[in-house]
């Protein structure tokens, strides 16, 4: 059994090898938006509390990270916390509030972060978090603002229609002061008031979904009009470097037309 296990492993990592060097050899994505689903599943499966299963899942995002500096992705979005998800249990959110401080923190402390100059951002309505982790995110986004190799966006208290109203609200007072005429809003003036305005690629090329549930979530509703969607049957804390090469090389294979 045991010599089973580690050819099973050789092989593995024989075909891993192999994979990773097909997906680099063709033209990479530049940004990825990915849903961090299935941590509190995972957590079920292990008898453990759900924010356990978060605190797996913060952890892994590290890895994915890596993962991504590694095949030279310029643009991540992570979508870690929705509008929707502060009618959860008082308990989980209070514990998942805590894994985003510990990993603002952690990016503070890390040199990873000046390294690869990662860019960091926090995209969401930000004054519906604690203060404390506001002014964090504010900390963070300062310290790294001058990076520009690459842009790791963090969705917090994030919401697809919530960006589209904010934009909207923001071209209404424009309209309002005389400074903008209704005519002049079209398809770009709109993406200019969105919260990923200042990425270099505000549209993710791909969007990959793990735990199996096939929807967007309300997330990145306007900016992945055009993205090729990837669902991917295992839970977040399991996801693995070889379902990100399996995706990209899927991606790389897709005629893309964007309509025509």
């Amino acid at each position: 059994m045991l010599k089973d296990l580690l050819t099973a492993l050789g092989v593995y990592k024989v075909y891993g090898r192999w994979l990773k060097s097909q997906v680099k050899s063709s033209e990479m994505p530049r940004h990825i938006g990915i849903i961090l689903d299935g941590n509190r599943r995972w957590a079920r499966g292990q008898n453990l509390e759900p924010w356990e299963g978060h605190w797996v899942g913060g952890e892994h995002v590290k890895e994915f990270l890596e993962w991504c500096l590694n095949l030279n992705i310029t643009t991540l979005t992570l979508y870690a916390f929705s509008t929707e998800n502060f009618k959860r249990n008082e308990k989980e959110v209070a514990e998942l509030m805590k894994i985003y401080e510990k990993a603002l923190r952690d990016v503070l402390a890390s040199d990873v972060i000046e390294k690869d100059g990662v860019h960091v951002m926090a995209i969401g309505r930000r004054n519906l978090l604690p203060e404390n982790l506001q002014k964090l995110i504010a900390e963070v986004e300062q310290e790294t603002k001058d990076y520009n190799k690459f842009y790791l966006n963090i969705a917090l208290a994030y919401g697809g229609r919530a960006e589209i109203v904010d934009a909207t609200r923001e071209l209404a007072e424009l309209v309002k002061e005389g400074k903008l005429e209704p005519q002049q809003i079209n398809e770009d003036l709109i993406a200019e008031h969105l919260y990923t305005k200042d990425l270099p690629q505000q549209d993710p090329d791909l969007i990959i979904r793990t735990g199996n549930e096939s929807r967007l979530s309300n997330f990145l509703l306007w900016q992945a009009a055009y993205s090729e969607l990837f669902i991917v049957d295992v839970y977040w804390p399991d996801f693995r470097e070889i379902d990100l090469q399996r995706v990209i090389r899927n991606y790389q294979q897709r005629n893309r037309r964007y309509g025509r």
